[in-house]
């Protein structure tokens, strides 16, 4: 299983309403929006084979909706997964002109 938490840490407050794409081998393997605590729980598949994933966050909709310019119209981060029978945390904290990621728990 594969989830992410969205920060807006320009506001200190989860980022909800962000449309977020899994991606494995080229295509959309599951999609979600972030609820009200910025967290996406179902993005795709249950189990995940052993391989290479992007997740796509579309934080220029995001950004425009909380009134703020940003540079970034869209966030991917590119993680590997080797170990199929653990649950994949994939955090990212935001800003209009950053971003960062990590493995979570």
């Amino acid at each position: 299983m594969i989830t992410t938490h969205v920060l807006d840490t320009t506001s200190g407050q989860p980022a909800a309403g962000v449309l977020v794409r899994l991606e494995s081998g080229g295509r959309t393997i599951g999609d979600g929006v972030t609820d009200d605590d910025g967290r996406c729980r179902s993005l795709g598949p249950e189990h995940v084979e052993a391989g290479v994933y992007r997740l796509v966050f579309d934080t220029d909709t995001y950004f425009a909706r909380v009134g703020r310019e940003a540079f970034f119209p869209e966030v991917t981060v590119t993680f590997r997964i080797t170990d199929t029978g653990r649950h994949h945390h994939v955090p990212v904290l935001l800003s209009p002109f950053s971003f960062t990621s990590y493995r979570g728990s």
